[in-house]
């Protein structure tokens, strides 16, 4: 069962004013990175669906290089705020502790999500549900939190960083970890690109992360 995201994440994520600018301080280039590892799978017309696509910031590169842009979130705001773009092809609220998820099997050639795994501390059932709604072959392009096994899970991350009321708890997943979800849930990993990122404007803290690219394997 997938985890519930915790009330302060859910309402950090409805923070859908100033969202792009406040990315654009801490220079969040996480969209460019997967843009970069997906880019040679995709081709012009082709579908991705941008889980927890927020503002659209994750999406937006796929959309200049011609592929339909589909779009999940849980913040009807933040959902808003990506509409008034006009670059999405369908957006549709959900919570993504929520299964099954509101698109059909077999519908999408690919995925994306650079914003929302950090807040979940297990990502086998969202795997799972990634795996139905991808074609055969399809690729698979996220962001999450990064650490060694040595290393805790649980990262609380305060206010001054996020700009939240509370603090809020973030999860950090090795790359074993991850691999073992993938692999259970018929993917082929095929890269992953570890770097950190600033948490303010100011850059006083950075927060690890991994970006990975996976297909989805044909049938078994």
């Amino acid at each position: 069962m997938v985890e519930r995201m915790t009330d302060e994440a859910v309402s950090y994520t409805e923070r859908s004013e100033g969202y792009d600018s406040e990315a654009e301080a801490v220079g969040w280039h996480g969209p460019a990175v997967v843009f970069g590892l997906a880019f040679p799978f995709t081709n012009p017309g082709e579908t991705v669906l941008d889980i927890g696509i927020g503002t659209g910031l994750g999406s937006v590169q796929f959309h200049k290089a011609g592929l339909r842009v589909f779009g999940m979130d849980i913040s009807s705001d933040m959902l808003e705020a990506c509409r008034k773009k006009g670059f999405a092809a369908r957006l549709v609220r959900h919570d993504l502790t929520a299964v099954p998820y509101p698109f059909d099997d077999a519908s999408c050639d690919h995925t994306v999500s650079t914003g929302v795994f950090r807040f979940f501390a297990n990502l086998d059932t969202v795997f799972a549900e990634v795996r139905w709604i991808l074609a055969d072959g399809g690729t698979f392009v996220f962001i999450t939190g990064d650490r060694g096994p040595d290393e805790p899970a649980e990262v609380m991350v305060g206010p001054e960083h996020i700009g939240t009321n509370a603090p809020v708890t973030m999860y950090r997943h090795t790359p074993e970890q991850v691999t073992g979800w993938l692999i259970n849930n018929g993917f082929r990993p095929i890269d992953s690109v570890g770097f950190s990122v600033w948490m303010d404007s100011r850059r006083s803290a950075k927060f690890p992360i991994r970006a990975y690219l996976a297909q989805k394997t044909g049938p078994e």
